[in-house]
């Protein structure tokens, strides 16, 4: 998004009110719905909106909607970024923030929702995914987009019945499944065990901050997790951390949608991602994405995605030269 006209004065005019700064505040740490920003900041919904688009109109926020709502974020523009990162740095940063305690209540209150909904579902977990999609061809369309390894180390963010792991494990030397579930951990655990996988881990992790090496994967998954997640940016960001050079990253999710009542069923924050999205989100982590592949449903499912990104085998020769 560009700048308007007379960028730092209408810029600076957007953001001198409190309520826009505060909102600016809270878009730096994650994009965040109408709904979740009244509740933050204790206003109405409409007070609010008039404030989104007072910002959006300046160039500093982006409005994007998803399904039946809206959801914004910080601007990508690079010049609207700078203002906003020293407009912030300006201002007062307490330890007591009231915002950040109301942000922290709200994400409290999703992971607990999604928490719940994932223990009470682990053991059909395998049978809901399918009432969606064709599992048999996306997962023929994964095998191919991963291709035949062998592969040193594999990640699978997200593990959930470790469905993946059960697919994809056998190509590689060491597999490793991460998830918050200890639920969905412990079906994991049986399932790679009834597969007779060998050199399979299973760990408790935050898909946010994995704590695994950098660049210490050549394949790593991402497979239907981001449309639960309040920053998928965020977890794309990680998740490409862990991609060695010359490794592959494969995102699998839903193309936008509009079943609305995947939200409060499912949990789902988010309904499907574009293409174009997504692909700005790997190029800015240093990924090169190729052509995505879209797999129709059948008849009433969704359109699932799959996004395959290399990081550059260059990347390796820069890294020594700069050693």
């Amino acid at each position: 998004m560009v700048l308007a006209a007379d960028p730092i004065v209408d810029s600076l005019r957007a953001v001198g009110e409190p309520t826009r700064l505060r909102v600016l505040g809270l878009l730096a740490v994650e994009e965040l719905s109408v709904m979740e920003l009244s509740r933050i900041l204790d206003q109405s919904q409409p007070r609010v909106s008039r404030h989104l688009k007072l910002l959006a109109d300046a160039g500093l926020i982006e409005r994007f909607p998803d399904g039946a709502r809206v959801f914004y974020r910080l601007s990508s523009d690079p010049r609207a970024r700078r203002l906003i990162d020293t407009v912030l740095d300006l201002a007062e940063d307490a330890e007591d923030d009231p915002d950040l305690i109301g942000l922290e209540t709200v994400r409290r209150e999703r992971d607990t929702e999604a928490a719940a909904y994932f223990e009470q579902v682990a053991p059909q977990w395998d049978r809901i995914r399918s009432r969606y999609v064709s599992e048999t061809a996306v997962e023929a369309a994964i095998e191919r987009a991963a291709g035949p390894g062998p592969f040193e180390r594999l990640v699978d963010l997200g593990t959930g019945s470790g469905r993946m792991l059960t697919l994809l494990a056998r190509r590689a030397r060491v597999s490793i499944g991460l998830d918050l579930s200890q639920n969905m951990l412990n079906i994991a655990r049986a399932n790679v065990s009834r597969a007779g996988l060998e050199r399979v881990e299973l760990r408790h992790g935050d898909i946010f901050a994995t704590r695994l090496p950098e660049r210490s994967a050549d394949l790593v998954l991402v497979h239907q997790v981001l449309h639960y997640l309040a920053d998928p940016a965020a977890a794309i960001a990680e998740a490409a951390r862990l991609v060695m050079p010359g490794g592959k990253l494969l995102i699998v999710d839903f193309a936008p949608h509009d079943h609305e009542d995947l939200r409060d069923e499912h949990q789902h924050r988010r309904l499907g991602f574009a293409d174009d999205e997504i692909r700005r989100w790997l190029t800015e982590v240093g990924l090169k994405p190729s052509a995505a592949i879209a797999l129709p449903p059948d008849s009433e499912g969704l359109t699932v995605i799959i996004w395959t990104s290399e990081r550059p085998a260059e990347a390796a020769a820069s890294t020594l030269r700069s050693a």
